[in-house]
């Protein structure tokens, strides 16, 4: 699919191929948008940038970027994508090659062994390296705990720290189970137990829902959430449902962005300060949620479901702002919404990828499993007329 194809979906309910190129496009630009403003908080954007963010921005601190930050030396802005975008990328190529519905077993047979393996070009470094050079701890976690642990790849997340990290990077998942909220969710939790535990697993099968749900004809942001509610479980139901309560009183992100962050702050582990995370940071629980996730579907309400509007009010949110925008940009992007041209092509020229041969590739791989979804329930159909069970009319 050429960016030309990719520029707008014309008609409310479109084609399976425009609503994956949808949504991985916006995903991948929510992505570049947010990340150079990521970690800081709205007051601090505006100061930062004399008003909020528009569009493309360059690095947080400008030509330092190399040392202004040591630990991390990520050259994050001027389009580039982070690693929300390489992980999403990575799991399309797993589907490539197993062409079929995945597991825990799938992430650690093929998602690990290419992030260990496989150089690709990496925006922020400016350099071809292999992508688990980039990831961040969370998702190094995979290799330490399935590549050289050897754990159970059901179990392998629990002990990480409890993030976003598996969230992500779903968005494929709800497009291979596409208009299947129900299939996302039991999908995602499944790929999700080899990188996370609890709310953060939780929240991965709630964002591949939440796609899937947008890919129904006649979706709206309204039955997107209530897809989510549906099947969202503990602290995560909660948060969705008490954030997008607020965000409903407000129709422009301006007015939203404290609202919302008061709404989620009593689910949120890390704490006002999101670079000085609280001691109780990211741990397991019941009753908390991760904070990408709701604030996305908040930002989704606000916006109507408009993927500008909902992109530059996850971006200027701040704090894990390229996450939050992924999400919003995936499910707006699966929505309908056009992702604006001019970021597309710049965030594509800027990072050197191709953004929309993996919306290509997991159209066709996503048709493929429907097929053979079908063949597997007519089976299942004769096996159980076959024992007395009602026989399923054509």
């Amino acid at each position: 699919m050429t960016p030309k194809e990719s520029k707008g979906l014309k008609e409310p309910d479109s084609s399976l191929e425009e609503k994956i190129a949808g949504a991985l496009v916006g995903a991948a630009v929510g992505d570049a948008l947010g990340g150079p403003v990521e970690g800081y908080s709205p007051d601090q954007i505006l100061e930062r940038h004399g008003g909020r963010v528009h569009g493309v921005v360059g690095p947080w601190n400008g030509d330092a970027w190399r040392t202004a930050r040591p630990i991390a030396p990520y050259h994050k802005g001027d389009g580039h994508v982070t690693d929300d975008t390489l992980m999403t990328h990575a799991l399309v190529r797993v589907y490539a090659t197993v062409r079929d519905h995945l597991d825990a077993y799938a992430i650690a047979g093929h998602l690990v062994p290419d992030l260990m393996q496989n150089p690709r070009w990496i925006p922020e470094l400016e350099a071809e390296a292999i992508p688990l050079q980039r990831v961040f701890l969370a998702e190094k976690w995979l290799a330490t705990r399935l590549h050289y642990g050897h754990v159970d790849p059901r179990e392998a997340g629990v002990g990480n720290i409890v993030n976003c990290g598996a969230a992500m990077y779903m968005a494929p998942v709800g497009l291979v189970n596409a208009a299947n909220p129900a299939g996302a969710y039991a999908e995602a939790v499944d790929i999700a137990g080899a990188h996370q535990s609890s709310y953060g697993r939780e929240a991965a099968g709630v964002f591949a829902a939440a796609v899937a749900a947008a890919c129904v004809p006649g979706a709206t942001p309204d039955s997107v959430v209530t897809a989510c509610l549906a099947l969202a479980k503990d602290g995560t139901r909660t948060a969705i449902e008490k954030v997008c309560e607020v965000a409903a009183r407000h129709s422009d992100f301006e007015s939203a962005l404290v609202p919302l962050r008061e709404a989620i702050a009593p689910y949120d582990t890390v704490g006002p300060d999101y670079r000085s995370p609280s001691l109780d940071a990211r741990r397991p629980s019941r009753t908390r949620a991760i904070e990408e996730l709701p604030v996305a579907l908040g930002m989704l309400v606000v916006s109507g479901g408009d993927y500008r509007h909902a992109v530059l009010g996850s971006v200027n949110y701040g704090r894990d702002c390229d996450s939050i925008a992924t999400m919003a940009g995936a499910v707006a992007g699966a929505l309908g919404s056009p992702v604006p041209q001019d970021w597309s092509k710049t965030v594509a020229e800027a990072s050197r990828l191709d953004l929309w041969e993996p919306a290509a590739t997991l159209a066709r791989v996503t048709r493929e499993v429907f097929e053979q979804d079908v063949r597997r329930r007519r089976a299942h159909e004769a096996a159980f007329a076959g024992i007395g069970g009602e026989r399923c009319s054509d």
